[in-house]
C-alpha cells in the first residue's frame, strides 16, 4: 500500500516521540512559520556564490590549462548539473519543514541516518577549515606588512606539515574568532552578511577593472589560448574538472532541506535557486577567469589565489583594507555555509547531548585537523583531491535519498515516524541495510582512483580504466547507488517502504 503523508502542520504528538530523535533544532518548521520567498533563496545563492573559493574554482581551471570560455562553460555545466539534485532534495524540506538529517532517516533509518549526516558533516568541517585558512592568511598578509618579523619566525611545526609559524599564528587567531561567533550564535553574523553582500560585488568589480586596465584591455586577456596540445588532452582534463564543479556544491545538494524547510512554497525555493545558482556562480567565476588570465600578462606568472594576488599591490593601506575585508566576508560565509549544517548533523547524532553550539565547536576542531592549507595548496589538489574526492562520498548518498523519495515513496513521508524509534523507518534496529550496502557499493569503484590521485599508491599500479572511473566519481556513485538501492528495496521481502 502507499505510505501515508503527514505534513508539518499536523501535530507531531499524536503518539509519543523518541527523545533521542527530537530537539528544537531538528523539529519540523510549522507551515505558518515558513517565511523564505523566491528573493530570499536568490539572495542566499548570490551570497554563498560570492566567496573566495568560487574565484579560486575558476582560476584553478585557468591554471590547469583551460582558456576563458572553456573554464566558464565547465563551471556553468557543473552548476546546472548539481542544481538538479539540489531542487529534488529541496522538495522534502519545503513540503515537510524537516532538515537534512531527519530527511535521511526515511532512506537510511532513524539510526542509520547518522552515517550520511556525519559524512556530510565531516566534509563541511573541511570546508570550514579551508575558509578559515583563507581568512587567516588574508589577515597574515595584512599583518606582515606592518610586522615583517612574522615572516621570519622560527619553524615550530614539522616540515611535512607545510605550515610556517607566522601564518599559523594568525590562522589560529582567526579560528578563535570563528569559535567566538559560534558562541555568540548565528544571529550575530547578520551584519557581516550584509557587509559581505555590499563589499564583495564592489571588490569583484574593482578587481575586474584593475585587471582589464593593467592587462591592456579585455582582448589580450581573453586571447590567451588553452594549454592543451590536443583534444584528447582537453577531454582528459575536462571530465574530472566537471566532476569537481559538481562536487563544489555537492554538500549543499544534500543538506539543502536545512534551508528549504523555511520556504513559503515549492515555487519559491525552485525558482529562487534555479535563477541564482548557475548564474551567480558563472558571473563571479568570470571575474576569477579574467583576473587570473591577466596576472600572466602583468606578472609573467599565473596567480590563482586572490589573497596572494592582493598581497602584490604596492600600497600598504590598500592591501590592509582588502585583506581585512576578505577576512570579514569569509567569516560571514563560514558561519552561514559551514557551521549551520554540520552543527545540525552532529546534533542529530545525539540530540539530547549535542546542542547547535557544541556542534559548531566540533566542526571547528575537525576543521583544524583537515590541514586546510594543504587542501588548497595548488589547483590540482583543490579540484582532483578535495572536490572530486569528497564527491565520491556524496554522490551515492544523493542517489539513495532521491531514489527513495521519488521512486519508492512518491514524495510521501510520515513525519511523526521520522522521530520514532519504533515507527515505519525503524527497519532493522533503526538501520536500513539495503541503503548501507548501496552506499558502500557506490563508493568502492572510486577508491582505487582516489588512492592514486593522493599518492597513496604509485602511479600506474591501478588499472587505467579503474583509475578513470574516479574522474566521474559523483556521477558513478549517484547512479550506481541509486539504482542498486531501488533493486534491493523492491525485493518481495522488503516491506519497510509500504509498511
Amino acid at each position: 500500500m502507499t505510505p501515508t503523508s503527514t505534513t508539518a502542520a499536523e501535530p507531531l504528538m499524536a503518539e509519543p516521540l523518541s527523545n533521542g530523535l527530537l530537539s528544537e533544532d531538528l523539529a519540523p518548521i510549522p507551515a505558518g512559520a515558513r517565511t523564505w520567498t523566491t528573493a530570499n533563496y536568490a539572495a542566499l545563492w548570490i551570497s554563498m556564490s560570492l566567496c573566495i573559493p568560487t574565484y579560486m574554482l575558476a582560476s584553478s581551471l585557468i591554471e590547469g590549462g583551460m582558456n576563458w570560455w572553456q573554464a566558464l562553460l565547465t563551471i556553468l555545466l557543473g552548476n546546472t548539473v548539481v542544481l538538479v539534485p539540489m531542487l529534488l532534495n529541496g522538495h522534502a524540506g519545503a513540503k515537510y519543514g524537516i532538515p537534512f538529517p531527519v530527511f535521511a532517516r526515511a532512506s537510511f533509518g532513524v539510526r542509520g541516518a547518522n552515517v550520511p549526516a556525519l559524512l556530510r558533516a565531516v566534509i563541511a568541517c573541511g570546508w570550514f577549515g579551508i575558509q578559515t585558512w583563507i581568512g587567516g592568511f588574508a589577515l597574515y598578509q595584512m599583518a606582515v606588512l606592518w610586522l615583517p618579523g612574522l615572516a621570519t619566525l622560527p619553524a615550530v611545526f614539522p616540515a611535512s606539515w607545510g605550515l610556517a609559524t607566522g601564518p599559523a599564528l594568525v590562522f589560529f587567531l582567526f579560528w578563535l574568532i570563528n569559535m567566538y561567533v559560534v558562541y555568540l550564535g548565528v544571529d550575530s553574523i547578520k551584519k557581516l552578511l550584509v557587509f559581505k553582500a555590499f563589499f564583495l560585488p564592489i571588490a569583484a568589480v574593482a578587481l575586474l577593472v584593475w585587471a582589464i586596465s593593467a592587462g591592456n584591455g579585455l582582448g589580450p586577456i581573453l586571447a590567451r589560448p588553452a594549454k592543451f596540445a590536443s583534444s584528447a588532452e582537453f577531454w582528459a582534463y575536462f571530465f574530472p574538472a566537471l566532476t569537481g564543479m559538481v562536487g563544489f556544491w555537492a554538500t549543499l545538494s544534500l543538506n539543502i532541506p536545512d534551508f528549504t524547510r523555511y520556504a513559503i512554497s515549492q515555487r519559491a525555493q525552485i525558482v529562487g535557486q534555479a535563477l541564482a545558482l548557475p548564474t551567480s556562480m558563472t558571473l563571479f567565476s568570470f571575474v576569477g577567469v579574467v583576473v587570473t588570465s591577466a596576472t600572466f600578462l602583468i606578472y609573467g606568472e599565473t596567480i590563482w589565489d586572490p589573497v596572494v594576488l592582493a598581497g602584490r599591490f604596492d600600497s600598504k593601506l590598500l592591501v590592509s583594507i582588502a585583506m581585512l575585508a576578505v577576512a570579514l566576508s569569509t567569516l560571514a560565509t563560514n558561519i552561514a555555509a559551514n557551521i549551520v549544517s554540520p552543527a545540525n548533523d552532529f546534533a542529530n547524532f545525539a540530540p539530547s547531548r549535542i546542542s547547535f553550539t557544541t556542534g559548531g565547536y566540533i566542526t571547528g576542531i575537525i576543521g583544524l585537523l583537515t590541514f586546510p592549507w594543504k587542501l588548497i595548496a595548488d589547483p590540482s589538489g583543490f579540484i582532483f583531491t578535495w572536490l572530486v574526492g569528497y564527491s565520491a562520498l556524496l554522490g551515492p548518498i544523493g542517489g539513495i535519498m532521491i531514489a527513495d523519495y521519488y521512486l519508492l515513496r512518491h514524495q510521501e513521508l510520515d513525519v511523526p515516524d521520522l522521530y520514532r524509534y519504533e515507527g515505519r523507518y525503524r527497519y532493522s534496529n533503526g538501520i536500513n541495510w539495503p541503503a548501507m550496502v548501496a552506499l558502500v557499493v557506490g563508493i568502492l569503484p572510486n577508491i582505487p582512483g582516489f588512492l592514486q590521485a593522493v599518492g597513496a599508491v604509485p602511479a600506474g599500479t591501478v588499472w587505467p580504466w579503474l583509475a578513470g572511473v574516479y574522474n566521474y566519481a559523483w556521477f558513478v556513485g549517484f547512479l550506481l547507488s541509486g539504482a542498486l538501492y531501488v533493486v534491493l528495496m523492491r525485493q518481495p521481502a522488503r516491506e519497510a517502504v509500504a509498511a
